[in-house]
């Protein structure tokens, strides 16, 4: 059996003792709760019916309010059927806004696109057509310059032949001229009667030709040596051609194939010349006069096949087309501007649809049903009867209330504990959107909103609460969709960016943000509503102005959103990552005094705020709050530090000149409400205030307490009330205050350690200490402290954890330096 040490032990023997819950300890924590200053809860069922009650307001204020369209619908609307006969009370002249808008539209929509040349593809066409004359240039070149000789020495069919033809066709033709040169050698004739050579000794016409012609040229010139040079000529023009054949084989196997055929090699110069110039002009022809996108291949093959006919040579014409189809491609392009500008006079020809009437002419008889015209007329004269569409309206509420409900779904899975002045705050914000749409305020204030809502609650809240009422208001009011679109992408963007701004410098940079996007987002919709033929007419100097508006409106919107900020943190008592910064300043008027006139509570403020936040941190919970809180938590002690030994210096102990438990437990009870009273008078948040009662709870001064014992022991007519000796609560509601007072309570303890020296003078070990946060936590949870805050037993051993590491931080090893000999 493996022998347990002395730490292993005792840790068994606590985790034991972790699940016992003292009798007398909730009795103690009871008669403490009883006294008077204690908050008192209200009861779930209370809370629960307000809560109910501020949901069905904020469903029926939101329903008013953006439900306008429904507010206001005309009981004699388009379609229905007139219950009278009505006629016209005076004689007018009626503008149908409608009609002349579809009427534009349809102008618009049948504009004829103004195309103009696209250079850039002609630069591509021409790039190609280099290219391909280039290959055959070069392949040309290859081959040798043709004819290679006059024609007066050899006709071109056989000069054509004889760099072409075979190898076995080629020596057939030698020997024919070595036996013909043999034959004149033993007549010694000058010349030699060719006729008589069989003609069965070919293959072919052509090579019976060449071999005349050669053969002549050779009698010709049987006294110098211009044959020997012609064969030799001949000899390296046929090696030049073999290879010419060979690369153009390799380029119609390459991909995409050649265009080239080997009767290009067997054209003359001029004739190539010829060709080369053609294609050229005729290029230049056809891109003249455009191609259009979605031309037919037969209706471009039959243009290319008219215009190469004047200007190629008949031979060539095939592959001078071929070659152009390949290269041309559509090179005609819409010019926007000036398409735009041609539509803008098409419209502005479409003259305004007028509606003209007589005093008493009828508008709608009795019976007929109310056309789009009737229905204009009626509504001009206020005859539409307009008034509440309670049917639509219900409608308009029940999504409303889906609405509603899938905020507080967001708001429950994100785990916000929403108050109820929380709520209202929400609430006004989303009503100011529909408040100022009534008043015709063209840029919505949705990025406001989301800034306000994002740096208060955070992103799942505000940007939750945005997308909502860019839901809601097209439904209900009539708003311009590019509006509706700018508005809000910049309460999205503004709601997702506050929640990671830590300065009123950091917000403002969201206007910018906010300004850029809207900007962006205005031009996003008018280029796309533009593509879609839905939009109105427009020049690029509008869309710019517009463009440049709604980013102004967006910079304006950010700006008025942190100017209210304060005033709107301040009187719902928010508490935001850049106040609780601002509050955490060591310049603020308290915290100075704090540092001045009680340092030594100051030194343990900052301890315990080091164990706090480390905690805060790895368990998740508001690390700002937790920070700011405790540096409050203690401000109470300025009434009377010297009461408090941490600032006595060593000095004098002023509670054993009083000598009295009862009123020295008074003086440390104090410190609670007197640091309550300085809160309240520097109008600190709640959240803030919460941490001053709630890190003693409502535990007992176990040093007086345990004095007052004692003197009643000695004394019998003394009795000992322990709720004299106890705070006033309340225990810690929240995870961050419960966090301050676990390490408030060990914070004494962790500095005592090192002079403790429970290992024989030895510096104490990390088991020691983490034991004895253990010991101290389990004291507070068995003392039922915990209870409320929301922290777990699984948490209690991450925190002791925690907060060991960061006393063996502070208290690292040094090295001992030898003393300096005299």
């Amino acid at each position: 059996m493996k022998k347990r040490t002395l730490f292993e032990l005792l840790d068994l023997q606590l985790k034991k003792w972790w699940q016992l819950l003292p009798n007398q300890q909730q009795l103690t924590r009871k008669v403490c709760q009883a006294q008077p200053g204690v908050k008192a809860k209200k009861p779930p069922k209370v809370r629960r019916e307000r809560t109910s009650a501020l949901l069905i307001l904020a469903v029926v204020l939101l329903s008013i309010m953006l439900g306008h369209r429904f507010a206001n619908q005309p009981r004699l609307d388009e379609g229905t059927i007139a219950p009278e006969t009505i006629r016209a009370p005076r004689a007018a002249q009626i503008v149908d806004t409608k009609t002349t808008a579809q009427n534009r539209q349809i102008a618009w929509r049948k504009a004829e696109p103004i195309l103009v040349i696209d250079s850039t593809v002609n630069q591509k066409i021409w790039q190609k057509l280099q290219t391909n004359l280039t290959q055959g240039e070069r392949l040309r070149q290859l081959a040798g310059n043709f004819p290679f000789t006059t024609t007066t020495n050899l006709s071109t069919a056989a000069q054509i032949y004889l760099r072409s033809c075979p190898d076995s066709q080629w020596q057939k033709v030698l020997a024919f001229l070595r036996d013909a040169q043999s034959r004149e050698r033993q007549q010694n004739a000058a010349t030699t009667n060719f006729a008589s050579v069989k003609i069965e000794r070919f293959e072919n016409e052509a090579m019976a030709q060449a071999a005349r012609e050669l053969n002549a040229y050779r009698l010709k010139t049987a006294k110098s040596h211009q044959f020997s040079m012609l064969m030799a000529k001949l000899s390296q023009v046929r090696q030049q051609y073999a290879q010419a054949l060979s690369q153009l084989a390799q380029l119609q196997k390459a991909t995409p194939p050649t265009l080239y055929e080997s009767s290009w090699l067997d054209l003359s110069d001029p004739i190539w010349s010829k060709t080369v110039a053609g294609i050229r002009a005729t290029t230049q022809r056809i891109l003249a006069q455009g191609v259009y996108r979605g031309i037919s291949s037969d209706t471009l093959q039959t243009a290319v096949n008219l215009q190469v006919r004047s200007h190629v040579p008949p031979q060539m014409e095939p592959l001078a087309t071929q070659m152009l189809l390949t290269v041309l491609e559509p090179n005609l392009k819409e010019d926007e501007a000036q398409t735009k500008l041609a539509a803008a006079e098409a419209v502005a020809k479409i003259a305004p649809q007028m509606l003209n009437l007589e005093r008493g002419e009828v508008i709608v008889r009795k019976g007929e049903t109310i056309d789009h015209a009737a229905f204009i007329t009626l509504d001009y004269f206020g005859l539409s009867r307009r008034g509440i569409g309670w049917s639509g309206l219900s409608k308009f509420g029940g999504i409303v209330s889906v609405a509603v409900g899938i905020f507080v779904w967001i708001a429950w899975i994100e785990r916000q504990k929403l108050r109820q002045r929380d709520c209202v705050l929400i609430l006004l914000l989303a009503l100011s959107t529909p408040l100022l749409l009534r008043l015709n305020l063209r840029y919505i204030n949705l990025p406001a909103v989301g800034l306000l809502l994002g740096s208060f609650y955070g992103f799942p809240i505000g940007g939750t609460v945005v997308g909502l009422l860019g839901l809601l208001v097209p439904i209900g009011m009539d708003i311009s969709g590019k509006s509706l679109l700018t508005g809000l992408a910049g309460g999205m963007l503004a709601s997702w960016m506050a929640g990671w701004m830590r300065s009123r410098e950091e917000l403002a940079l969201i206007g910018v943000a906010v300004s850029v996007t809207q900007g962006l987002a205005y031009l996003l919709g008018k280029v796309v509503l533009s593509a879609i033929g839905t939009d109105s007419v427009w020049n690029w100097y509008d869309v710019a102005l517009q463009a440049g508006l709604f980013s102004l409106a967006g910079i304006v919107w950010s700006a008025i959103a942190i100017g209210i900020s304060p005033y709107l943190e301040h009187f719902f008592d928010l508490v935001t990552p850049i106040r609780l910064a601002e509050l955490a300043n060591p310049n603020r008027p308290l915290l100075k005094r704090l540092a001045t006139e009680a340092p030594g509570t100051f030194q343990h403020t900052l301890f315990v705020s080091t164990l706090a936040e480390a905690a805060a941190r790895v368990l998740g919970c508001n690390v700002e709050l937790v920070r700011t809180g405790t540096l409050y938590h203690d401000i109470g002690k300025l009434h009377d530090p010297l009461a408090f030994i941490e600032n006595q210096m060593g000095g004098v102990n002023k509670h054993d000149e009083i000598n009295d438990p009862w009123e020295s437990a008074a003086i440390i009870r104090k410190h609670v409400t007197e640091g309550l009273v300085m809160a309240r008078k520097c109008r600190l948040p709640m959240a803030i205030q919460a941490f001053i009662p709630e890190h003693q709870g409502t535990m007992a001064i176990a040093y007086f307490y345990h004095q007052a014992q004692q003197i009643a022991r000695q004394d019998h007519s003394i009795t000992v009330d322990e709720r004299d000796f106890c705070y006033a609560g309340p225990a810690p509601q929240s995870r961050e205050t419960a966090l301050v007072m676990l390490a408030d309570s060990c914070e004494a303890a962790l500095r005592t350690l090192p002079a403790a020296g429970k290992s024989g003078g030895k510096e104490p070990t990390r088991e020691e200490a983490l034991a004895m946060v253990q010991k101290i936590l389990r004291s507070r949870w068995q003392d039922n402290q915990l209870v409320d805050s929301g922290l777990t037993r699984a948490d209690m051993d991450t925190i002791a954890e925690t907060f060991v590491n960061i006393w063996q931080q502070f208290h690292h090893k040094r090295i001992a330096y030898p003393k300096r000999k005299e």
